[in-house]
């Protein structure tokens, strides 16, 4: 695989702007006041789902023993919530349409 480097914000905003036809500034509200959003509702429901996108869902993790890999001696990993991003399937078949 080539040493690509991902989109830029910038890239995106350029993007956006130039298929709604619409200024870079309001393209760069738009994006912003979407992860606002997007937080906003994790935050109070758990959840945000954008359909053929994706949803991000708040995980619980338990706390546990882990190993400390210098040492191998055990560590106490505290209990935490984490945000997990679960991609949607027409998103998954169209980047890996061979894997059904």
């Amino acid at each position: 695989m080539s040493e690509e480097r991902a989109l830029t914000k910038g890239q995106i905003i350029e993007y956006v702007a130039g298929r709604l036809g619409i200024k870079k500034v309001e393209a760069r509200m738009f994006l912003d006041d979407l992860a606002a959003y997007t937080a906003q509702e994790v935050r109070r429901s758990g959840q945000f789902s954008l359909p053929g996108f994706g949803k991000l869902v708040l995980s619980h993790r338990k706390a546990r023993i882990g190993r400390n890999p210098q040492t191998g001696e055990p560590i106490e990993i505290k209990a935490r919530t984490t945000v997990k991003f679960r991609l949607a399937k027409s998103i998954k078949d169209a980047v890996l349409p061979d894997q059904g």
